[in-house]
């Protein structure tokens, strides 16, 4: 009987990087759920901006740590209004927990001015800082380690003087657990579209005001940190501070506070269909949250049914199954 060495390698591999990356599924404002979609699958109507893969964007200067790798315009845009929660639900790239647990979560937002913004080029794009969330307090775990342990969105709320207009929301995780290494900083932003209403006079001031990439440096203190594993370190968060018109007020609008509860989802918005097959990271070299493991000497339609299905995608399913069936004829 032929080994199955060939076969499974190249599926298993696959499956193992989907567990170590992931993305923003869906977006939820004030208890609306706008589903998003699978990075470089089918593209459904949406207000979040689709990535072509779940692996992080390397280096600062990246282009595409703009609104994440291969984004571009979502086709919806949803209302919001000064004050709305506004949570990201950030999963890995099988649809399980957030699998890092190391670093701190940023939320910006962008005017697009007179344009829709499912009409807007992100590449021109002037950010302000809205929110910034390290440990959950001195010595203790970072914020970002409740998406992984619970699956809780992180949640940002809208600044309550915000003016009216077209906005992008942008939410970033940066994950610090290989950032003791220079470059080893693992950047993942999800980008939203939205038209806030209401009827505050707020705006950032030009001096608040940032381009991405530009904003960081690969050297910066937060971004490459020696001492990203001592708890009682002082950590410098990158970037920006938080734009005045965000600073006190909301759901972590600074400093070191914890994302806000997520109010419970009331409505479903327009978004993608049922969830269809993740697809693969192929960006950056992440430490597995998981192992997936199948002997190779084994029978191969045995050997093929010890991975779960929904880890791999339609193709290398068939792939196996098609082995198997040559394997055992």
């Amino acid at each position: 009987m032929k080994s199955l060495s060939s076969a499974l390698i190249l599926p298993l591999a696959f499956a193992a990087s989907a567990f170590a990356h992931g993305f923003v599924s869906t977006v939820t404002i004030d208890g609306k759920v706008y589903k998003g979609n699978v990075p470089n699958g089918a593209k459904n109507p949406s207000i979040i901006r689709q990535i072509n893969d779940v692996g992080p964007v390397k280096g600062a200067n990246n282009a595409a740590v703009n609104c994440g790798l291969g984004a571009g315009p979502a086709s919806q845009v949803a209302e919001a209004m000064p004050g709305s929660v506004v949570t990201f639900d950030w999963t890995g790239g099988d649809f399980s927990n957030w699998p890092h647990n190391t670093g701190p979560m940023f939320t910006y937002m962008a005017s697009c001015g007179s344009t829709s913004c499912d009409k807007f080029d992100s590449k021109n794009a002037k950010w302000f800082k809205i929110q910034q969330v390290g440990r959950k307090s001195a010595g203790g775990e970072w914020a970002q380690a409740d998406l992984m342990k619970t699956g809780v969105p992180a949640s940002v709320t809208i600044p309550r003087t915000l003016a009216p207009g077209n906005y992008l929301i942008r939410h970033e995780i940066l994950a610090l657990h290989l950032a003791n290494s220079p470059g080893g900083a693992e950047f993942y932003p999800a980008c939203a579209q939205l038209h806030v209403g209401g009827s505050g006079t707020a705006t950032p001031s030009p001096t608040e005001l940032v381009s991405l990439p530009g904003a960081y440096s690969d050297n910066d203190p937060g971004i490459f940190d020696k001492d990203v594993f001592n708890a009682r370190a002082t950590y410098v968060f990158p970037g920006p501070k938080v734009a005045a018109l965000a600073a006190g007020g909301g759901a972590g609008a600074g400093g070191n506070e914890a994302p806000a509860p997520a109010p419970a989802p009331t409505t479903t918005g327009t978004g993608a269909g049922p969830k269809p097959t993740p697809t693969k990271g192929t960006s950056g070299s992440c430490k597995l949250k998981k192992k997936v493991s199948a002997s190779v000497n084994v029978n191969a339609k045995a050997a093929a049914a010890t991975i779960r299905p929904r880890h791999l995608s339609r193709v290398m399913r068939g792939l196996i199954a098609g082995r198997a069936s040559s394997s055992s004829s």
